[in-house]
């Protein structure tokens, strides 16, 4: 589970990742990754936020894919470079994605991003 620090937990947090970070698209999400301009204002933490519609599927399913979706940032977490912020907007094909292809089409998009260290 992550963490409070690597979490993005405000609107607007989200809306400025989302509105100036870059954009980097797979089959089952879209990934927004926002990287500090200035290194003396950099947080310590990476941080992650998931946006999981209705689109997605019922209660249960979406809970399941950003469920899975943490895991899978949990385990880059040591790799993605201090004061990165990270938003996925999963698409509705990921309900029926296992974890691994899910993991593999997050870390693909932090490597064309140069998110990872």
């Amino acid at each position: 589970m992550l963490a409070h620090a690597n979490r993005i937990t405000t609107a607007d947090d989200y809306r400025g990742v989302v509105r100036k970070g870059t954009r980097f698209v797979s089959p089952n999400a879209v990934t927004y990754l926002r990287t500090p301009k200035n290194e003396q204002s950099v947080p310590a933490a990476p941080r992650f936020g998931f946006i999981v519609a209705k689109s997605v599927g019922v209660a249960v399913v979406r809970n399941r894919v950003r469920r899975r979706l943490k895991a899978a940032s949990y385990t880059m977490l040591d790799r993605v470079k201090p004061g990165t912020d990270v938003v996925v907007r999963v698409l509705p094909g990921a309900a029926s994605q296992p974890y691994g292809v899910l993991c593999e089409e997050l870390a693909a998009s932090l490597r064309k991003g140069s998110a990872l260290v």
